[in-house]
């Protein structure tokens, strides 16, 4: 038990423990309702910001919080796994930092996909509850299964989860058909539905997303470097 506890609160492992105690105190704050669970969520993923970035990765589904807390379970834990077998036996004095850092990355890094394949597996039995089915929806891809009156409101049924029907609302020029897979990406508060694309268009709009942000990194270094 002195083993773990030196552990826990050496660098890097010191890291997840104060992060899990504020994810602990924030739990505590949501089950007595002084905190709201969709704490990062937005009501669309056009622009940058954690939930966004957490569908990127593959938790659409689930609150952010949610995908942060096991994130940070499973990196506390290979971390700690690290320090007790092998961080502990070596004498790294100064080097502990750098190592402790590059330990951090490698265990957020192997966490992450890892965390993924466990709230997929999560978020069929959470969507049963009416406060996991709003902004956590957004990346998630459902199934059209009826279209009304001119097909700017439809309903559809998430991916592999039948009785899960959400409410879509959709412009003119972007009205869904039957059987068609799409995408939540924005939800619309006042209405309780979503708006939607086609999972195709989904796709191809991240890809290029994608390259246009690498672009601008690329330029950003190329005027960096020229200013120096």
């Amino acid at each position: 038990m002195n083993d773990l506890m030196h552990a826990a609160t050496q660098f890097p492992g010191i890291v997840f423990t104060l992060l899990l105690g504020l994810l602990a105190l924030y739990w505590l704050l949501v089950a007595i309702r002084l905190m709201p669970l969709e704490l990062f969520e937005r009501d669309s993923l056009k622009e940058d910001h954690l939930a966004s970035a957490l569908v990127s990765l593959g938790f659409a589904g689930v609150p952010a919080t949610l995908a942060l807390t096991v994130i940070v379970a499973i990196a506390a834990t290979l971390t700690l796994a690290i320090e007790l077998l092998v961080l502990r036996w070596l004498p790294l004095g100064l080097i502990r930092i750098p190592v402790g850092v590059l330990v951090l990355w490698a265990t957020l890094a192997i966490a992450s996909p890892v965390a993924a394949v466990i709230c997929k597996r999560l978020h069929r039995g959470l969507h049963r509850y009416r406060p996991f089915t709003r902004r956590c929806l957004l990346g998630q891809t459902v199934v059209v299964t009826n279209c009304q009156g001119n097909g700017e409101q439809a309903f559809a049924e998430i991916e592999n989860e039948p009785n899960s029907t959400v409410k879509l609302l959709s412009k003119q020029e972007a009205l869904p058909i039957q059987n068609e897979r799409r995408v939540l990406v924005k939800y619309l508060a006042n209405e309780g539905a979503y708006r939607s694309v086609s999972e195709k268009t989904y796709l191809e709009t991240r890809v290029h997303l994608n390259k246009l942000r690498l672009s601008q990194k690329g330029d950003h270094s190329a005027s960096y470097s020229s200013a120096h």
